[in-house]
């Protein structure tokens, strides 16, 4: 028999475990990456001051690093991790 705290602890597990990076967006002073499975998660421009001084264009030049768990924009020299938004160690 399962308990609900075996679901929840379950549920929170799945919800933390990082998958790979498949856009990046810019809204509201925010950055978001949208994850394969079809998780966003986003966190305040103000955190990172390359990309937050950086143009459109500068934001729009991203590459997927970390086998996709990352994301790098090599024009501003930036790179944000899936697994630091989510409060994991790197």
């Amino acid at each position: 028999m399962h308990s609900s705290t075996d679901n929840l602890t379950n549920t929170r597990r799945v919800l933390l475990e990082p998958t790979p990076v498949v856009g990046v967006r810019f809204a509201h002073d925010r950055v978001y990456l949208a994850m394969e499975d079809g998780r966003e998660i986003g966190a305040p421009l103000d955190q990172f001051p390359r990309l937050a001084d950086a143009t459109d264009e500068q934001r729009s030049h991203w590459q997927r690093n970390g086998r996709g768990f990352g994301v790098h924009w090599p024009d501003v020299d930036e790179d944000l991790s899936v697994a630091h938004l989510l409060g994991l160690s790197d």
